[in-house]
């Protein structure tokens, strides 16, 4: 897929990987601001110089202090800054001249209230550019890189240390979000990398870190918060390095009601884009779209713990109880996995391992399993030995919080694994923290409540479909040569099919006609039945005044049909500019869809497609991606709507020319990207799709301008 190549800019190694900090406005007091990081970085185990810098004290913290960074004698990496918002700039210009290589901003008061704040923040921002240094904020929480034991922030959550090292890194857009999200890692004892809040990201934003992480060693997952993106190009960017790469990216992005996008403009100062946008953004690369905290954490858990991607949908459910089975089997289905049921003859081995078991999916162990823990490797093997499950989720209640019990379970989970190194496990029970270390180190995830087990799962079985996916990718085809520009003013839908046809959008054939005498020329021209419609730039919606007339079977007919619409345009629209009747052929049936392309504040032109009537109307039934993409893009995005199973054909129906549709969205997606500045919007409606081999085209058409002259 073809990705934007934005301009270079220095990388955040200065940040994540400092040799020597230095902490500007440090304090004596270690509860203010400008005293924790200096009194977390002193208690973490940081093995750099720490350098204090504060004019009115030698001494902070039992640290040599120094009025200015330029007065420090050895080189400074980072610095962190923690003086009041008029005394920042001047900071930083300190760090400049330095050589300091990147700075994180902890003081307000600039572009988030707005005023002389706002052309603070400006400053920094043309510092930060013009000199190089890379700057986190201002009005951020700070930056955490685990293994090197650096706590470059403010929030309590940092307080102690009591981070693990793993392979998780997170940035978050909101540092109250980043510090709660910081507590819930060490709640939950999860395994973290890298850590940062980006606040107002007057230079480093969400795509900086995320493209940083991308290119970790050390980072397997990331995790991020977002509430709207800053530079369209680096976003797109960094998603497609994380996701060649190989790195999974849990996402949550909030915003999506119009009290939420109100809320984040507000608290950023930036805008947030369209939701439904960010979902196909999300979509095309692969990013997994968290709606809760609790999801948000459960799939980043998940993610680092499995060993492997599942290879396939099909998931199996292992219990102690009968009505939890049934729950779990529930919430799998809800989730599109596949609940299949264990073979015959496997149904009959388990019957004779345990009677009253329930055999089928889920197989129910019950409360036989704490008498004969041998019930618990014998099912376990037989489920993936004969019923090929890619997951398996086993429920067993409160066993884990006896030692002895999951002990032994493990050792015979372990001896399973050997043998099915290829599949997933994922367990539900209540366990304690030493029980649920021995079960990850295994490569098991431990859940406390299995539907969200379950959940994890589908998780786990996404992302892989979609690691899957992105090695099939396509490029974007490339523009026919003799492809038109788009207009500079309104025009009529003749010329904006004539328009798409050369961009290799297939159009109906038809021919306009500027009175009865030439209507009825080009009706004996391209045969009956014939459609008859108002031929005008100046009335974009034809249907909304009756300008459209279907269904025209002779000569009588047309002429009667061009008088109506010729009246109808003069009542409805006396200002309008006619250029007479478009004279088409009925096409055939087919299935009706719609194309279309939107210009987005944030991401530019914006293809969607969705199938007609009701669909689109009622239902909101369409999906999106950033234009432009490939064939294989589109048919993801055809996939991706409800309504999709009327192209299989139903009731007798053939099947529709999917190929013919997919080319097509990708041809539009093609020349919305090439001619982004020029294009307001496209319509194609209805974009009829005839059945297999037979092709597809567009009926209707509709293209604004962007920039219409006076």
């Amino acid at each position: 897929m073809q990705t934007p190549n934005p301009s270079p800019r220095a990388s955040l190694d200065a940040l994540f990987n400092p040799r020597a900090i230095a902490v500007y406005g440090a304090s004596s007091d270690p509860t203010k601001i400008g005293g924790r990081p200096l009194d977390f970085l002193k208690g973490s185990g940081y093995d750099g110089p720490l350098y204090p810098i504060n004019p009115k004290s030698a001494m902070i913290q039992g640290l040599p202090a120094f009025a200015t960074v330029s007065a420090v004698p050895g080189p400074v990496d980072m610095a962190i800054v923690a003086v009041p918002a008029p005394g920042v700039l001047a900071a930083l210009e300190d760090c400049a001249a330095k050589g300091v290589g990147g700075a994180v901003v902890l003081s307000s008061g600039f572009a988030e209230v707005g005023g002389q704040g706002a052309q603070w923040q400006q400053q920094i921002t043309a510092l930060a550019r013009r000199t190089g240094m890379r700057v986190v904020g201002p009005n951020c929480m700070g930056i955490i890189n685990v293994r090197r034991r650096i706590l470059g922030t403010f929030t309590p959550s940092a307080a102690g240390f009591g981070l693990v090292p793993g392979r998780i890194s997170l940035v978050s857009q909101s540092g109250a979000f980043g510090g709660y999200c910081l507590s819930l890692i060490r709640q939950r004892g999860l395994g973290l990398n890298l850590w940062i809040t980006t606040g107002n990201q007057c230079d480093v934003d969400f795509a900086d870190c995320v493209n940083h992480y991308a290119q970790d060693d050390g980072t397997d997952v990331i995790m991020g918060y977002v509430e709207a993106a800053t530079d369209k190009d680096r976003l797109v960017a960094a998603l497609a390095l994380a996701r060649a790469r190989g790195k999974r990216i849990v996402l949550m992005k909030v915003g999506s009601s119009e009290a939420g996008a109100q809320a984040t403009a507000s608290h950023t100062a930036s805008l947030a884009g369209s939701d439904q946008v960010y979902d196909g953004l999300f979509k095309q690369y692969g990013v997994y779209r968290a709606r809760t905290i609790d999801e948000l954490f459960d799939v980043a858990y998940a993610c680092s713990v499995a060993r492997q991607p599942p290879k396939g949908n099909r998931i199996g459910l292992l219990t102690v109880s009968g009505g939890v089975g049934a729950l779990m089997a529930d919430v799998a289905t809800e989730c599109g996995l596949d609940v299949a049921p264990m073979p015959e003859d496997a149904q009959r081995r388990l019957k004779e391992i345990l009677p009253f078991a329930g055999p089928r999916n889920p197989v129910d162990m019950t409360a036989q399993l704490v008498n004969d823990l041998t019930l618990f490797e014998k099912n376990f093997q037989l489920m993936l030995e004969e019923g090929g499950y890619d997951v398996v989720v086993a429920f067993l209640s409160s066993v884990g919080q006896v030692a002895e019990l999951s002990s032994n379970l493990l050792e015979q989970l372990k001896k399973v694994l050997q043998r099915f190194p290829d599949r997933t496990v994922i367990m539900s029970m209540l366990a304690s923290a030493e029980v649920r270390k021995l079960y990850e180190a295994a490569g098991v995830m431990l859940f406390d409540e299995p539907t969200r087990a379950v959940r994890a799962a589908s998780a786990l079985v996404h992302l892989a479909a979609e690691a899957e996916r992105a090695k099939t990718l396509s490029a974007p085809p490339a523009l026919p040569a003799g492809a038109l520009a788009p207009p500079a003013h309104a025009i009529n839908e003749i010329e904006a099919k004539r328009v798409l046809a050369s961009a290799g959008i297939p159009v109906v054939r038809e021919l306009l006609a500027a009175s009865e005498d030439e209507a009825v020329r080009c009706a004996a021209e391209t045969g009956y039945p014939l459609v008859l419609k108002i031929a005008s730039a100046d009335i974009a919606h034809k249907s909304e005044i009756g300008g459209v007339l279907l269904g025209l079977s002779d000569e009588a007919q047309v002429r009667e049909g061009f008088r109506t619409l010729m009246q109808r345009a003069h009542q409805h629209a006396p200002q309008a500019r006619l250029d007479g009747v478009v004279v088409a052929r009925m096409a055939q049936k087919g299935v009706e869809t719609i194309l279309g392309v939107h210009r987005d504040p944030v991401f530019g032109p914006v293809v969607m497609f969705g199938l007609g009537g009701v669909f689109v109307e009622a239902f909101k039934d369409v999906a999106f991606r950033i234009a432009p993409f490939g064939v294989a893009e589109a048919r993801a995005m055809i996939n991706e709507v409800k309504g999709r199973i009327l192209l299989t054909g139903l009731r007798g129906q053939p099947p529709a020319d999917e190929d013919a549709l997919a080319d097509a969205v990708s041809r539009l997606s093609v020349y919305a990207a090439r001619h982004a500045d020029a294009i307001e919007s496209i319509d194609i409606n209805p974009f009829v799709v005839l059945p297999r081999g037979e092709g597809a085209m567009a009926l209707d058409a509709l293209i604004v301008p962007r920039l219409t002259p006076a």
